[in-house]
């Protein structure tokens, strides 16, 4: 005898019911396991009224999700004054993808970095900076998620942004810095009084550091350094917070400090005049936009 369309349709109805019924006991079952719920690694970034939060996820000792307020700096640039040195020797800054010890390692730097704050973030009796990425970065997708900071192993930098010629510091006609390939010595004059004189680094052979007379044009604290460049230097390199930039030609060569070695005295750069950090710092602060530099062999 045949079997009707209703009675399929029925014997289908209560097999669905079933189904349903043993997913829904599923569920419950690994919400009860916790199979279904893992913690996320990075925190959420996220706008309330348009201030940016970061969102801190419930851990261990911590139920509830908490709501951080990532605030304004009053100052633009931190340096890295408790790092590892030119070789990695010692122990280098940890950068977290969030603000706290319990967020991975995204990169690690050396002493005498300097970088741009975006921000910073007060959690459990500590301050965490936000880095800020807002130059031209010839390959950005090196620089994966957040960057965060301790405040305890930086130096907040007041009142040094970028400087250029539209900013109307043309700089005084007196002073002057002097660069000898030959000699791999840098000499800065106010003047005829010598104000520093220091071992350096210029362009290697392939690379050289351009001859001639130059006009600093402008200066910036922090600049992300990166190669290979297309057609000048096939080396991989990626330098984060290269500090202390004086730019004398448009085509890219900066007066800068050098934090990654310490063959002063000798070429090793892609065409820059390398200085070590701190006296790369020292002649930043005394340099004027509009300043000349002159570029010399014998």
């Amino acid at each position: 005898m045949p079997v009707s369309v209703k009675h399929h349709l029925i014997v289908v109805g209560i097999l669905m019911t079933v189904v349903i019924a043993l997913l829904g006991v599923l569920v419950v079952l690994t919400k009860q396991l916790g199979l279904l719920e893992k913690e996320p690694l990075f925190p959420a970034m996220e706008y309330i009224n348009e201030e940016e939060i970061v969102v801190i996820s419930p851990s261990d000792g911590q139920k509830e999700e908490v709501v951080l307020p990532v605030s304004k700096v009053l100052f633009e640039y931190i340096e890295v004054t408790d790092g590892c040195g030119p070789h990695f020797a010692g122990t280098c800054l940890n950068v977290r993808s969030g603000p706290g010890e319990d967020y991975p390692v995204v990169t690690q730097l050396r002493t005498g970095v300097v970088l741009k704050v975006g921000g910073k973030v007060e959690r459990d009796g500590r301050v965490w900076y936000k880095i800020a990425f807002n130059e031209w970065i010839r390959y950005p997708l090196r620089v994966v998620g957040d960057w965060y900071v301790s405040a305890d192993y930086v130096n907040a930098l007041m009142n040094e942004g970028d400087r250029d010629h539209s900013d109307g510091q043309n700089g005084t006609s007196t002073k002057r810095i002097i660069v000898e390939r030959w000699t791999q010595k840098l000499y800065a004059y106010e003047g005829e009084e010598l104000f520093m004189e220091a071992k350096i680094s210029t362009g290697v052979e392939l690379t050289p550091t351009p001859r001639g007379t130059f006009t600093v044009f402008k200066k910036t604290p922090s600049r992300y350094m990166q190669g290979p460049i297309p057609g000048i230097a096939e080396e991989y390199y990626d330098l984060p917070g290269v500090p202390w930039n004086l730019y004398f030609t448009h085509d890219g060569a900066v007066i800068h400090g050098a934090y990654w070695h310490d063959n002063f005295g000798r070429r090793s750069s892609h065409g820059c005049v390398n200085l070590p950090p701190d006296l790369a710092k020292k002649l930043y602060l005394w340099a004027d936009v509009g300043m000349q530099v002159i570029v010399r062999d014998k």
